[in-house]
């Protein structure tokens, strides 16, 4: 990719994610929304470290080879998860980026899903044609068919990172591109 066109994708992905924040801080208790709102669980009068947000939609989705995958697979650990469209713009210039990062070894879980069908995603096998040609080996990219899981976690935009502690609790939700650095120390900042 020629520099000029580097550029280019940068600067429409720092517009763009500059829209997103601003969206994304808008939509904080809304309906779809990530509520900051919580009650007070067993865990906190036990003394015990958690963290503040709500409980984490549990799934069941299947990657692009077919494997079935549920966050109750993950549970106890923290879990970094993506969401992301193949159209976007953003979300294609740090493909690279969390593919290494999904490459590494880490004490957290990196998980990406694209929802097919669903806000101009192409369809599932349209979809899983396209990115086996892509290369990128490390990422796992789960399917989230009509985007009813991406409701459920009030995605407004894409790229959008979740940060699932490791008690089951949506921590943190961040529009916009993550970098790597970030992306471990905001891990690193929740139980």
């Amino acid at each position: 990719m020629n520099g000029k066109r580097k550029r280019w994708i940068w600067g429409a992905a720092a517009a763009a994610a500059l829209i997103l924040v601003a969206l994304g801080s808008q939509s904080l208790g809304k309906p779809g929304g990530i509520s900051l709102n919580r009650s007070v669980s067993a865990a906190e009068t036990s003394g015990q470290t958690v963290n503040q947000g709500r409980p984490a939609p549990n799934f069941n989705l299947k990657d692009t080879k077919g494997n079935a995958v549920s966050l109750a697979d993950f549970k106890g650990e923290k879990v970094y998860v993506k969401f992301w469209a193949s159209w976007c713009p953003i979300c294609l210039a740090g493909l690279d980026e969390i593919n290494q990062l999904s490459g590494q070894q880490h004490d957290y879980k990196v998980l990406t899903i694209v929802s097919p069908g669903y806000n101009g995603e192409q369809s599932e096998a349209d979809f899983v044609s396209w990115f086996s040609k892509r290369g990128y080996d490390n990422m796992e990219v789960l399917l989230d068919e009509g985007g009813s899981l991406a409701k459920q976690f009030g995605v407004r935009g894409y790229p959008t990172s979740f940060y699932i502690g490791s008690d089951g609790v949506l921590a943190k939700s961040v529009p916009g591109h993550n970098p790597n650095d970030l992306i471990a120390q905001t891990i690193d900042s929740i139980h």
